[in-house]
């Protein structure tokens, strides 16, 4: 799906960015004719099961992760790939894309956080936690380009392929390093449940701070009109008034 006409200008400045337009274009080039946004859209959302599922498949063996680490590649490819698509053979669907392309990631993604929470590494309330915090960057970027008219993919030089390449490294510190217990004063957590917890607070905190330098902003540019009742050449239309002819 194709999101780009819903706004003004479209923002996807990130780290991987370099690498990663030339390969999308690579890709776009060599895609079947059969082959549509709206499947590639719908190969994400698989990714997206396939790395619940074997998250699951961990409590039984921790060598799902692979697999993980798989359905993670291909949620990358179709939901990175679909938009692109669309761009390249130039058959958007701005409204429709704009549409399911969201509803879809959000679903994806409250899959997959859920299939953490149901893995052996971390608990799900911590999971829920980060979910949360997640989703509301989501909803910021989705209200920031109905104000601004500006889609902002990234922040920070970050966008979902960054945060792709974070959750790969997740999974090996899941599968390579030991949780132990940390105690704190008056708590105790698992180191895992920790670093999760820390991602959750992360995503709130730049939640926070964006919202009140965009408030900031919004305010300058577009600053509190003058209430009429305080003028004193304000006069009330009575006419209007119930019971007034």
């Amino acid at each position: 799906m194709d999101n780009s006409k819903t706004a003004d200008v479209r923002v996807n400045d990130t780290v991987l960015a370099p690498l990663e337009r030339p390969a999308l274009q690579w890709l776009c080039q060599r895609m079947p004719a059969w082959m549509t946004p709206d499947i590639l859209t719908a190969i994400g959302l698989v990714g997206g099961i396939v790395m619940a599922a074997a998250y699951w498949l961990c409590n039984v063996n921790k060598n799902f992760l692979w697999i993980v680490d798989l359905g993670l590649l291909i949620n990358w490819f179709g939901d990175s790939l679909d938009g692109s698509l669309a761009r390249h053979r130039r058959i958007e669907r701005f409204k429709y894309g704009y549409f399911v392309d969201h509803t879809v990631d959000i679903t994806t993604q409250s899959i997959v956080f859920f299939g953490v929470g149901i893995s052996p590494f971390v608990h799900f309330n911590f999971a829920l936690l980060a979910l949360v915090g997640y989703l509301h960057l989501g909803i910021l970027t989705y209200i920031d380009t109905a104000v601004s008219g500006i889609y902002k993919i990234s922040y920070g030089k970050i966008g979902p392929t960054e945060v792709r390449v974070f959750l790969l490294a997740l999974n090996a510190i899941f599968y390579f390093a030991s949780n132990p217990l940390i105690h704190m004063v008056g708590v105790s957590i698992f180191s895992f449940d920790a670093i999760v917890l820390c991602i959750a607070i992360a995503f709130f905190l730049y939640f926070l701070g964006f919202t009140c330098l965009r408030m900031r902003e919004l305010n300058v540019q577009d600053p509190p009109k003058r209430n009429p009742l305080q003028s004193q050449s304000y006069q009330p239309d009575v006419s209007r008034e119930v019971g007034v002819k």
